[in-house]
C-alpha cells in the first residue's frame, strides 16, 4: 500500500479539525504516574472524553480559556491544532487562515486571504481570538504552542497534538518534537500517558514515529481493514470521524496491534450529543473527542 497515497484518500474532513488517549477523565494520583492503557473495547471502561481544541463548545477554541474550561469541568485529555507562522513560531490554531477565529480581516484588511503562514508571531498576536466568539472573551489570544503547553502542564493536565496541514509546513514534526523536549513534554512520565501526536497526514505520522518512538501516535482517518496492519507500524491509533464508527470496524482496529505490541485503539471525533456518544460507546471505541466533553463523559459513565 502506498501511504502517502492512502493518507490523501483519507483525508477528505482534514478541514473539519479534529483530534485522542486511555485512561479515566480524572485519573488518581496514583495512577497519574502508570502507563497509560487504553480500553480497546472493554465493556467496564468509559470512553475517554477529549476536550477538542480546549472545551470549544464553551469556550473560543484553541485558547487558553478553553483549555482552563476543561480543566473546570473536570476533562483531563484536551485536544489542539499547532501550525507554524511565517518567522517560525509554532501556534495554536485549527485554519490555516486566521479570518474565522480572529479580527485579522479588520486588523490587517489588505493581507487577503488571511494565511497563517503569511502572518509573523508578533502580528498575530495583536489580534483578538476571543470576540468572535462571545463578548465576554474579548482579547484572548491565539497561543504560542510554549503558552498552552505551560497551561496544559499548570491544570496538570495531557495533550493530543494535531500538527495541522503539515504539509504547509515542512520540518514542523522535527520542530514540535524540539520543542516538546525543550518543555519537558518528552520525559519518560510524559510519553507513557500524557501525550499523543497525531494528524491527517499519515507521512507526518510516520516521521513523528520514526523520529520518536516513544511518543504515542494517531492517525486521523478510516484505512480500509485490509490496509490497517500498514497504518500499525507507525500509529498507535486509528481514529475516525463518528459517522465511519461500527462495531466491525472497531473491532477489526482492536484485532490489529501497533508498534507497542497493543492492540490499535480508536479515538472518535466530533462528538457533541449524548445519543452518538452512547452509539459509539457501544461501538467500542476509546476515546470521544467533543466540543463539549462533559456531555459525552455524563452520557457514557459506567
Amino acid at each position: 500500500m502506498s501511504i502517502r497515497l492512502t493518507a490523501a484518500a483519507s483525508t477528505t474532513g482534514a478541514l473539519l479539525g479534529m483530534s485522542a488517549l486511555f485512561l479515566t477523565a480524572a485519573p488518581t494520583a496514583a495512577a497519574a504516574d502508570q502507563p497509560a492503557q487504553a480500553g480497546a473495547g472493554s465493556p467496564h471502561r468509559s470512553p475517554v472524553p477529549v476536550a477538542h481544541r480546549g472545551a470549544s463548545g464553551y469556550a473560543p477554541e484553541n485558547t487558553l480559556a478553553a483549555v482552563d474550561k476543561a480543566d473546570r469541568l473536570g476533562i483531563d485529555w484536551v485536544e489542539n491544532d499547532v501550525q507554524r507562522t511565517k518567522d517560525g513560531e509554532l501556534i495554536v490554531i485549527h485554519d490555516t487562515t486566521l479570518s474565522r477565529t480572529t479580527d485579522v480581516e479588520q486588523r490587517f484588511p489588505d493581507r487577503a486571504p488571511w494565511k497563517v503562514s503569511d502572518f509573523t508571531a508578533k502580528e498575530i498576536r495583536t489580534l483578538d481570538a476571543g470576540s468572535w466568539f462571545d463578548a465576554e472573551y474579548k482579547g484572548a489570544k491565539v497561543p504560542t504552542q510554549k503558552e498552552y503547553l505551560d497551561r496544559v502542564s499548570r491544570n496538570g493536565q495531557r495533550l493530543l497534538l494535531e500538527l495541522k496541514a503539515p504539509e504547509l509546513y515542512p520540518g514542523i514534526e522535527r520542530q514540535t518534537l524540539k520543542e516538546l523536549r525543550r518543555e519537558g513534554w518528552l520525559d519518560r512520565r510524559h510519553t507513557r500517558n500524557k501525550l499523543i501526536i497525531q494528524s491527517f497526514n499519515a507521512d507526518t505520522v510516520k516521521k513523528v514515529h520514526d523520529y520518536k518512538p516513544q511518543v504515542k501516535t494517531g492517525f486521523l482517518g478510516n484505512p480500509k481493514v485490509e490496509e490497517l496492519a500498514s497504518y500499525a507500524k507507525f500509529s498507535d491509533q486509528i481514529n475516525p470521524r463518528h459517522a465511519a464508527v461500527t462495531k466491525d470496524y472497531v473491532d477489526a482496529i482492536h484485532a490489529v496491534k501497533g508498534p507497542r505490541h497493543r492492540p490499535l485503539e480508536v479515538f472518535t471525533w466530533t462528538v457533541d450529543d449524548a445519543s452518538t456518544a452512547k452509539r459509539v460507546a457501544d461501538a467500542g471505541v476509546d476515546g470521544i473527542i467533543s466540543n463539549k466533553p462533559d456531555i459525552i463523559r455524563d452520557a457514557t459513565a459506567k
